[in-house]
């Protein structure tokens, strides 16, 4: 096969790829959109499963908590940051109602814009509504669960100079002499988040319950147009709910598949959790405790359903006069590979590249090596084509000899077509004959196609999934690499060297009119395609395609050289 007919390929396997992930996108069933309310919608009122095991009784004399509902009004809002997170714990419930990621900038930083707000992660905004909730229930007497007044001490903590660790208490307590002891830990330049709840019985009998952790969001508003959905990286990634058990591994369920596809199963050593582009939020129980993990949606006919993950513990019994602790670990941050498998097993997982996960984790381990040695992301990609390149470069070798031989053979390939005219099989035998008889396999193009195609799709899921790129600068005006190209120079670029690698392709034996025009239009189709790809994989394709370029034309030459050497023998 010709280098022409590779590129013929490649596009078919590219094109493809894009069509099934639109196909996803766009047929796919879908969680009813996000719809941001006018002051005179009524707010949907959470059913009785935002709390375990809470009772018809039990909800008539507490109402739930509902995102912009009066019932939900703040009891106070307590202020805590570290130097890595700033988070925002209502005392009603004790929860984290919103959090802001201080490293990680909403927009790249320019110098219109040299300081942007960071991501917010957690949001107590109704549109965007994202929670994650602890509490305790119990069916023989009071608990505070997430609705629950808690006291705290003061309004705002922050970690001093010096300091490592920050420690904030919110207390409970009811009038039969049950105090629980909400306490949080933030570390210095941790993104985990340490959650403990002390249960001290100061009553006359046993108290009895479970404690419960559990993340509840709106799902993400969806992107209306082609446009849109194509030059947001953010639209192609998973939102939805996620766990981790010792003997499934990994799995996840979408927004879309939360009705159908529910979770009830007991697991011991896991978590939950809800992902998104780049960042994610999970609950880590304790790894000994086994815990009952399940979803739910709550008014899933509403204009705002709520998406629920929770985790219930074990049943926990603490006699009067004595006290227990339950301790737990909540993630809030974004998705960085090679660090969150110290926090709990699998948790690296939660960058999700799907079936290309075999191939796109060690390009990520690789790129972040070659990081490590340049310090820039750009240099990484290009280092790292040099690498692929050198390690196939006999099989391309082959190829581009197989090619250069093609292009010699290519007057005797249109004399067997005018001597055969339309008697296909006939010409077909005869230009197998003439390929054996000068030593050229035509099929040599296609294995390279095949080790390089899982390449370039498991990189481009890197480049789309992989927060360490996010907002990294290559040089001049890319700013971004995970974004498109914001001038289209990489993509301008990669045209002219297509244009050039069909220059010193020869043409495809039996191709028809229709294909040859199709083939000449083809560095167009592929450029305009590159308008919408990140800028990191534009380059990956384009020092790719300039390396090939470079070594088809020197193997051309060394081809041409040694026949002229044997013609003047």
């Amino acid at each position: 096969m010709n280098q022409t007919r590779t590129f013929l390929i490649f596009a078919l396997l590219a094109v493809a790829y894009m069509l099934f992930m639109a196909w996803e996108k766009d047929y796919a069933p879908q969680p009813p959109a996000a719809v941001a309310a006018s002051s005179t919608t009524a707010s949907p009122a959470i059913a009785d499963s935002s709390v375990p095991g809470a009772t018809a009784a039990a909800v008539a004399t507490t109402p739930a908590a509902v995102p912009g509902s009066v019932s939900q009004a703040s009891a106070q809002l307590i202020s805590v940051t570290n130097d890595v997170l700033r988070l925002t714990i209502d005392t009603r419930g004790g929860s984290v109602v919103r959090s802001e990621l201080l490293t990680f900038p909403e927009e790249p930083r320019t110098r219109r814009n040299p300081d942007p707000a960071p991501v917010r992660l957690l949001n107590d905004e109704r549109e965007h509504f994202f929670a994650s909730q602890s509490g305790l229930v119990s069916s023989q007497g009071e608990a505070p669960d997430h609705r629950a007044v808690f006291q705290a001490a003061q309004t705002s903590y922050a970690l001093t100079q010096g300091q490592d660790e920050l420690k904030v208490d919110l207390t409970w307590q009811d009038a039969a002499g049950l105090k629980v002891t909400k306490t949080y830990t933030l570390k210095r330049g941790s993104f985990v988040v340490g959650m403990d709840q002390k249960i001290e019985n100061g009553g006359s009998t046993a108290w009895q319950g479970n404690a419960y952790l559990q993340l509840q969001r709106a799902a993400p508003t969806q992107q209306t147009t082609w446009w849109q959905n194509l030059s947001n990286p953010s639209s192609h990634s998973f939102f939805g709910a996620a766990w981790f058990s010792p003997e499934d591994k990994f799995e996840s369920l979408a927004f879309s598949d939360f009705l159908k596809k529910p979770l009830n199963r007991v697991i011991t050593g896991g978590w939950s959790a809800m992902l998104q582009h780049y960042f994610f939020v999970a609950w880590i129980p304790p790894a000994h405790d086994p815990n009952t993990y399940s979803t739910s949606v709550i008014n899933p006919d509403t204009a705002q359903p709520i998406y629920l993950i929770r985790a219930v513990g074990p049943s926990l019994n603490v006699a009067p006069g004595q006290s227990l602790t339950t301790a737990s670990r909540m993630y809030i941050g974004p998705k960085l590979q090679g660090t969150l498998d110290q926090v709990a097993p699998g948790l690296d997982l939660t960058t999700n590249y799907g079936w290309l996960t075999v191939v796109a984790q060690p390009l990520h381990w690789l790129l972040s090596e070659l990081h490590a040695l340049t310090g820039n992301w750009g240099v990484a990609i290009i280092l790292l084509v040099l690498g692929l390149k050198a390690a196939l470069w006999k099989l391309t070798a082959a190829q581009f000899r197989s090619g250069a031989k093609m292009r010699k053979l290519q007057p005797r390939v249109n004399a067997l077509k005018e001597r055969y005219g339309d008697d296909k099989m006939k010409m077909q035998q005869a230009m197998m004959e003439l390929y054996k008889k000068e030593k050229v396999n035509p099929m040599s193009g296609c294995l390279p196609v095949l080790v390089t195609m899982p390449v370039f799709f498991g990189l481009y899921r890197v480049l789309m999934e992989s927060v360490e790129l996010r907002h990294s600068p290559f040089f001049g005006w890319i700013h971004d690499l995970s974004a498109p190209d914001p001038f289209f120079v990489l993509p301008v670029l990669y045209v002219l060297v297509m244009l050039a690698t069909q220059w010193l392709s020869p043409a495809a034996s039996g191709m028809d009119p229709a294909q040859q025009k199709m083939m000449k239009v083809m560095p167009v189709l592929f450029g305009v395609m590159f308008f919408f790809f990140p800028a990191g994989l534009v380059l990956y394709w384009v020092v790719n395609g300039a390396t090939s370029l470079t070594q088809q034309w020197f193997i051309t030459r060394s081809v041409d050289r040694a026949e002229d050497k044997a013609k003047a023998a």
